[in-house]
């Protein structure tokens, strides 16, 4: 996958992609619009260049109260991110270019207020969708927000991914039926556990056969 070419989509106003985007921005806004006062913080998974966060903390009142890690293995995408963090003068932003599959990315800043895992349960299998809902059961906060997104192509796991959420103490708080989701913890984290691998993607015919 060129993962630059991909992300091509987001300046087409009209696309799925586009679409997409601006109804994670809405459900990460209204995560912050809620937020308690003082620091916050926040993770990001595959965050490619950091659109899903960056575009909203650059406008955002409580944008530099974030301090926000954004994790993703494609170089010419950390760059990008990189530039847009610093053109918006947020400092609290740290790219780190590195494989967003590793626990060890995270622990650090873990339990975040927002955890954002958008991109990425539809290039895994679903036993590593159902993992990386167990590691956000460990890295959100009580109160924080999970936000994620899942295509709705046949076979549908959004309904699963949700039920998911919900098993392991998340409400939901937006379930779109665009495939975007948000879920709320209402219960104290999970420990961490020693676990590393969170998840690997793989190609698109391992993924029919899973």
């Amino acid at each position: 996958m060129d993962w630059a070419a991909w992300h091509d989509d987001y300046d087409d106003p009209e696309s799925a992609l586009s679409r997409r985007l601006a109804e994670v921005q809405g459900v990460v806004r209204a995560a912050l619009d809620r937020a308690p006062d003082g620091p916050l913080t926040a993770l990001s998974m595959c965050a490619g260049q950091g659109r899903d966060l960056i575009g909203v903390l650059a406008t955002h009142p409580r944008g530099h109260d974030v301090r926000a890690r954004l994790v993703e293995l494609d170089p010419r995408s950390t760059a990008v991110a990189e530039a847009n963090a610093r053109a918006a003068g947020l400092d609290g932003v740290e790219i780190v270019q590195a494989d967003a599959g590793l626990m060890r990315h995270y622990r650090d800043l873990a339990p975040a207020d927002l955890v954002l895992a958008c991109g990425v349960f539809g290039n895994v299998t679903d036993a590593d969708v159902l993992r990386t809902v167990e590691a956000c059961a460990q890295l959100c906060r009580e109160g924080g927000t999970v936000v994620w997104t899942r295509h709705r192509r046949p076979p549908d796991l959004v309904p699963v991914i949700r039920d998911w959420f919900s098993a392991r103490g998340f409400e939901l708080v937006h379930g779109g039926e665009s495939g975007v989701g948000a879920h709320r913890l209402v219960h104290p984290p999970k420990p961490l556990t020693s676990a590393d691998r969170i998840f690997s993607f793989v190609a698109e015919k391992q993924l029919r056969v899973s």
